[in-house]
């Protein structure tokens, strides 16, 4: 499966509106799923190296706000020996990023920050009302996507978490 490929499913995932999606196709196995704001791509390894055919699950998309957000890049699948799930975090509205509660203090978190669901990861300001995103997975933060201070977009990337 290449690049080209995943990007094709990723863009069938988000046209359809999906909640989940697995296939599995010349020994290579992806599995999407969205939940509201944050998006989750798997790419476990399969343990056989014979072709095991082609198989797809789709789900009914889950209820929640949906925008036009892509899922989270291929290059986030992962090619390490270990199953990597990656919870991509977007923004939940238009605002202003700030890593920090107030200028000048340390980030609430960083590359190799273990969260804990309910964690506070950022302020996002808007119309002068400062929003706190809390984690929704426990994990490690391996990216931040967006700088301080920085304005960001409704579905936007933030963090990438691996999941736990």
């Amino acid at each position: 499966m290449n690049a080209d490929e995943i990007k094709q499913i990723l863009d069938l995932v988000r046209e359809h509106d999906l909640a989940e999606f697995e296939l599995e196709r010349d020994g290579v196995k992806i599995r999407i799923r969205t939940h509201g704001g944050v998006q989750v791509v798997a790419a476990p390894p399969v343990a056989s190296s014979q072709p095991t055919g082609h198989r797809a699950g789709m789900a009914a998309p889950a209820a929640g706000p949906r925008g036009p957000h892509p899922p989270a890049a291929a290059a986030e699948v992962g090619d390490d020996a270990d199953t990597m799930e990656l919870a991509v975090v977007t923004s939940p509205m238009v605002g202003t990023f700030y890593r920090a509660p107030e200028p000048g203090a340390a980030p609430f978190v960083d590359v190799g920050t273990a969260v804990r669901r309910g964690q506070v990861l950022c302020i996002i300001e808007a119309m002068k009302l400062m929003n706190e995103l809390e984690s929704e997975y426990e994990g490690e933060i391996v990216k931040v996507y967006v700088e301080n201070g920085q304005p960001v977009q409704y579905g936007e990337r933030l963090f990438a978490i691996k999941a736990r």
